[in-house]
C-alpha cells in the first residue's frame, strides 16, 4: 500500500465519492450533493489542507483530509483531521490505521502541538481513534425539537 498526497486526477475521484463518504460518516444523517461537498472542501484546500490517499496498484483505497485548525478557546493552531474514508472493498485491512498514522506523522513534522478530529458518537471509527491515542475532549449534544 502506498500513501501519498493526491494528484488533481485523484482529487476529482475523491470529490465524486465524497457524498457517500459524508453520508456514512454522519451515520446517514447527511446526504450531501456534489455541490455541497465542493462548498465544504474547496475552502479547506484553499487554506492549505490536503488529502493523503492510500493506493494499491494505482487503485484508490481511501483518503484522509488534513490541515490546520485553530483552538477557539486559546487561539492556538492545531493539526486537524477533517475526513477519513476507506472504500468498502478495502475495509478491515488496516487502511484507516495506515492513513491515520501517516497523517499524524505529517502533522507532527509540520510542527503542530496536537491533532484533533470530530466524529459522530456512534461511528465505529471511534474504536480506531481511541487505539491510536485520541480521547474525548468535548462533546456536542443535540435535542431534536
Amino acid at each position: 500500500m502506498d500513501i501519498k498526497k493526491s494528484t488533481d486526477r485523484e482529487l476529482k475521484q475523491i470529490m465524486a465519492l465524497s457524498p457517500q463518504a459524508m453520508f456514512e460518516g454522519t451515520l446517514g444523517e447527511v446526504k450531501p450533493t456534489g455541490e455541497k461537498i465542493k462548498q465544504l472542501v474547496e475552502p479547506l484546500l484553499e487554506k492549505g489542507c490536503y488529502y493523503l490517499i492510500a493506493t494499491e496498484n494505482d487503485k484508490l483505497m481511501g483518503w484522509i483530509l488534513i490541515g490546520e485548525n485553530k483552538d477557539q478557546f486559546i487561539d492556538k493552531r492545531i493539526g486537524f483531521i477533517y475526513e477519513l474514508f476507506v472504500l468498502e472493498e478495502f475495509r478491515g485491512k488496516g487502511v484507516s490505521k495506515q492513513l491515520l498514522s501517516s497523517a499524524i506523522d505529517r502533522l507532527k513534522r509540520e510542527g503542530y502541538p496536537g491533532v484533533r478530529l470530530s466524529v459522530f458518537v456512534e461511528n465505529p471509527a471511534i474504536k480506531l481513534y481511541e487505539k491510536m491515542g485520541f480521547h474525548s475532549r468535548n462533546i456536542t449534544m443535540s435535542l431534536p425539537l
